[in-house]
């Protein structure tokens, strides 16, 4: 390595580390409402900080720095406007990132500073700081638990567009959505395939969510809300159940456990579809990757480290064995997502190892 290769690959470490700092700076800008404030046109730094009621200066080196990594655009003369990557920070944007922005500018972001402790005992960080695990912690702060829906439903827009462009669904029949949270996927099918018949199944609490979001989205005449447990039994009756960003937050004994309780309802000739984001394999680069890989720290930092994960298609693959289910076809979607999909097999389950592997 060449004395000028060395500076290059160290400065590419020092941005790495410095990462954190464009995240806050991304978040500062989204809870103050600084692109919808560009939306009609560039304005300056000055005009910004008299509508937001901040420091002229430091907004000013703040989207200075932001437009190094184009999401405004510096015209001079202390005037900015927003790019198109800046421009998904706002709220009417197609699946805009502006929910997920507040939400990591809350208690998810906090705890990645607790991701040391985790890594050293493999601990729950969420748990640590606040007593409850995730799931209870949400129940119990209903603003936070509002902002962790938006950013799932912003999201899902993006997700739902590309699920349903390379992966085919036969329009008929019913579709369960297992731990469905507030209803956007399970609306996007009834929307997309109007013949279909819904069912949602989670949490009590989530539930009445789901119901409101599936009438806001003019499809509750087509849907059934189910309150209950996912671990213990599901909705039998359905053609296709889903299980989509559910298993990632469990470990692999419990995700074998609640593909087992579905075993039965799928029985029938059903089928499943588990989607999630797929780990990168080893040597495995580029955006998809990072993003994966990102994600699934993000996973530790909530679940610790037994806990949730992204998990390869392969590992998938072995978890639906696990339990008693045949994988009939995986499909790799270009943002990293996989569509893996299985029937009930005729002999059941194997049992799962700490590793996740059939034994």
């Amino acid at each position: 390595m060449t004395n000028g290769d060395h500076v290059a690959t160290a400065m590419r470490m020092r941005a790495l580390l410095h990462g954190h700092l464009v995240s806050r700076a991304l978040t500062v800008v989204a809870r103050l409402g600084i692109v919808e404030l560009l939306t009609d046109g560039p304005l300056t730094a000055a005009e910004l900080a008299s509508r937001t009621g901040v420091d002229p200066a430091s907004l000013r080196r703040l989207l200075g720095a932001l437009a190094v990594f184009e999401v405004f655009d510096d015209l001079g003369d202390d005037k900015f406007g927003v790019t198109p990557l800046g421009a998904t920070l706002h709220p009417e944007c197609p699946g805009s990132t502006l929910p997920t922005a507040l939400l990591l500018a809350q208690d998810f972001g906090e705890i990645w500073h607790d991701l040391a402790v985790t890594v050293r005992d493999g601990g729950d960080a969420i748990q640590r700081r606040f007593g409850v695990g995730l799931f209870e912690h949400l129940q119990q702060n209903l603003e936070l638990h509002d902002a962790f829906d938006r950013s799932q439903a912003r999201g899902m827009e993006l997700e739902a567009a590309e699920i349903f462009e390379y992966v085919r669904f036969d329009a008929g029949g019913t579709v369960v959505d297992i731990g469905g949270g507030d209803g956007s996927l399970l609306a996007e099918f009834l929307t997309r395939q109007p013949g279909r018949r819904g069912v949602l199944l989670d949490v009590p609490a989530t539930a009445d969510r789901a119901l409101a979001n599936l009438e806001k989205a003019g499809v509750a005449d087509q849907a059934e809300v189910v309150a209950g447990d996912f671990f213990a039994e599901w909705p039998v009756g359905g053609t296709l159940y889903v299980l989509c960003h559910v298993l990632h937050d469990w470990s692999d004994d419990q995700a074998v456990a609640i593909l087992r309780a579905g075993r039965r309802a799928l029985a029938g000739g059903a089928e499943l579809a588990v989607i999630d984001l797929a780990a990168p394999a080893p040597g495995e680069t580029g955006p998809a990757a990072r993003a994966a890989a990102s994600m699934d720290l993000y996973m530790m930092s909530l679940f610790g480290g037994s806990g949730g994960r992204e998990r390869t298609v392969e590992h998938v693959e072995r978890l639906l064995v696990t339990a008693g289910l045949r994988v009939t076809s995986t499909a790799r979607l270009p943002s990293g997502m996989a569509v893996v999909r299985a029937i009930a097999s005729e002999a059941g389950g194997d049992v799962v190892t700490s590793s996740g592997a059939p034994s």
